[in-house]
Parts: C-alpha cells; structure tokens; sequence
C-alpha cells in the first residue's frame, strides 16, 4: 500500500487544528488509565505526602460528577477548542426554539467512536449553543468511569462533563425555574460497536431510564442526530456472531465500557492512525416532546413515550438525511 503523505505546505490555521485534535484523542485514550497508573505508583513508592491529601480530597468530592460538576469557564474557552471545532468542522443545527423556563433531555444519536459532535457541542465554548439556545446551560453526561481516574476526574469536570448515573441526570433536570439541558448519548458504548461508516445502528430499544426520569421531573425530551458521526473512522469488521465482536460484547459486559477496533488517519500521512478523518459533523436538534410531570409514572406510560421518542427520532433522520449527504435509501435501524 503506497502512503499517503501530509504536504509540508499546509497553512498553519490547519497544523493548529490537527495538534488540537490530536491532544483530545490522546487525552481519551492514555489519560484516564495513565492518572490510575501514577497514583498506584506514588502509593507503591510511598509519596504519602501527594496521595494522602489527594485520596482525602477525593473521599469528600467524590459525588460532585452527579451534582453539576465543576466546570471552568477558562478551560472550556481555551482557543484550543476552536480550533478542534473547526479541524471536522462541527456544526449545531436548530430545528426549533426552545423555552428556557423549562429542562430538557437532549437524546443524542449516535455515539459513534468518540462521540465527537457531543463534546463539540455541548460543552467546550466554541459552538453555537449560546447563540441558538439562550438561557440555557448543557451539561454533557459521561460514563461514571471517567471519575473514577484520580487527577483525570477535575479536567474531565473542567469542560462540563457530568455523570450518567441516574442520580446526576436527576439532579440537573429537577432545576427549579429551567434552563438546564442534560445531554445524553444514548446508545452508549455498546453502540460504538456499529459505528461504521454509512452505517445508522442505533441502540434505543432497551434504554427507558431516560424517558422515566424524564416523566418523574417533567423534562422535555428532544432527539439529536448528528450526521456524520460514523464517518470520522473505520471499524474493523465486526458483525454479531463473529470471534471479533464476541470478544468485544464479553469485555464490554465485565468493564463496561467497549473497546471498538478502529483507525483513521495519522498525523504526517493519510493511510493509519487514531486520528479522525476531516468529515463535515452537522449535529441537528429535533423538536422538544412535551412531557408533564408523573411522579410515580407507570410502566405503560414509559413504554408510551418511548415509543413517541422513537418516532420523533425516526422523523427527524429522515427529514434531514438528504441535506447531509445520507442515500435515499438509507434508514435507522433501531435495536
């Protein structure tokens, strides 16, 4: 296979852009396990005087990821940021305003690798959120697991990330007087197994937590897809059934998390790596399903709206799917 080199004229506004990418992907990838490996060794060589006052601060914030977090107004508007924006680019579209009198749950779809249109959106300070959607602050919900890294867990909140966990999403859309969005992707790791390039597999079906927090607070429910997702990277060929996605369901119920096999571009050359490929992300945002507020909501009024979700979901791609670039043809498959 002959490669592919990165012209050594590139103007520097694009060298920008891929050192800002390549800092994020890295960061997903290495900081997390790297933070848990450092801290490990300060325990095995006796640094007491680092760990003890960290451990013990980290006893009493342990619960701040489910209560809003602590995010940094300077980190999330380092110019950093919009230079990731702008390297895809990534853009927010609104199909509809919203009332900031209210809270919403913005279901996202789909997770893709790295979720990038996520992080893109809704929480560094480079996106047109604030110009779209006044009055509202987002809060983008993550795996627990991202604070369970020592250190790692007080950058993670710096950007706005929150925790997934029941208890967060409850707390930020219980708001008295409105105007919080908790943004959930909802397929979650397991969906990253289907996220391959044309490809439109979304994992919705079992997932109901959401719409009955939704019901329990009255929060609006409002769908996003954010075309162009998939096509950031290649995933090597994994259909159920195979050894290769066998392994990967196995590990993914004993960790939690997934551990897709996948690749893009490299940072000198176009052929291999962990970068991800300069692909347009337009992230759309449906319109807001009404929902009124059902302390102890049965089990027929969850499936209920669930099912509505879904159907708003369905329209809102097939609506939008032939302005960016998605065949006539192709439709969501929901598992």
């Amino acid at each position: 296979m002959k490669v592919e080199f990165a012209p050594l004229n590139i103007q520097l506004v694009r060298r920008l852009q891929t050192v800002a990418v390549l800092q994020w992907v890295l960061k997903y990838l290495l900081l997390g396990p790297m933070s848990i490996g450092i801290t490990v060794m300060l325990i095995i060589h006796n640094y007491s005087f680092l760990y003890i006052p960290y451990l013990m601060w980290l006893y009493f914030d342990w619960h701040t990821p489910e209560r809003g977090g602590r995010r940094s107004s300077w980190i999330k508007n380092w110019t950093l940021w919009k230079h990731f924006k702008d390297y895809f680019p990534i853009h927010l579209i609104k199909t509809q305003d919203l009332d900031p009198s209210h809270n919403y749950i913005f279901g996202f779809h789909p997770h893709g690798i790295m979720a990038v249109g996520a992080f893109g959106n809704f929480s560094i300070n480079y996106s047109d959120f604030k110009d779209l959607f006044p009055g509202f602050t987002s809060y983008l919900h993550v795996l627990p697991l991202w604070f369970w890294c020592p250190v790692f867990r007080e950058y993670v909140m710096s950007v706005g990330l929150v925790s997934v966990s029941k208890k967060s999403v409850s707390y930020m859309v219980s708001k008295e007087g409105g105007g919080n969005i908790s943004v959930i992707v909802l397929g979650g790791a397991k969906e990253s197994l289907d996220a391959h390039p044309g490809k439109f597999t979304l994992f919705i079906r079992q997932w109901k937590g959401f719409v009955k927090i939704a019901l329990t607070h009255g929060a609006s429910l409002v769908p996003v897809v954010s075309f162009g997702e998939n096509e950031l990277f290649k995933q090597t060929d994994n259909p159920e059934g195979s050894w290769i996605r066998t392994v990967q369901n196995k590990l993914h119920k004993i960790m939690g998390f997934a551990l897709p096999l996948f690749h893009a571009r490299g940072v000198f050359q176009y052929n291999f790596g962990v970068m991800p490929y300069r692909k347009a992300i337009h992230t759309v945002v449906g319109r807001p399903i009404p929902v009124r507020q059902t302390l102890n909501p049965t089990q027929e009024q969850i499936e209920e709206l669930h099912q509505t979700y879904m159907e708003e979901l369905r329209k809102l791609f097939e609506e939008r799917k032939g302005k960016y670039g998605v065949p006539e043809h192709e439709t969501l498959v929901l598992k």
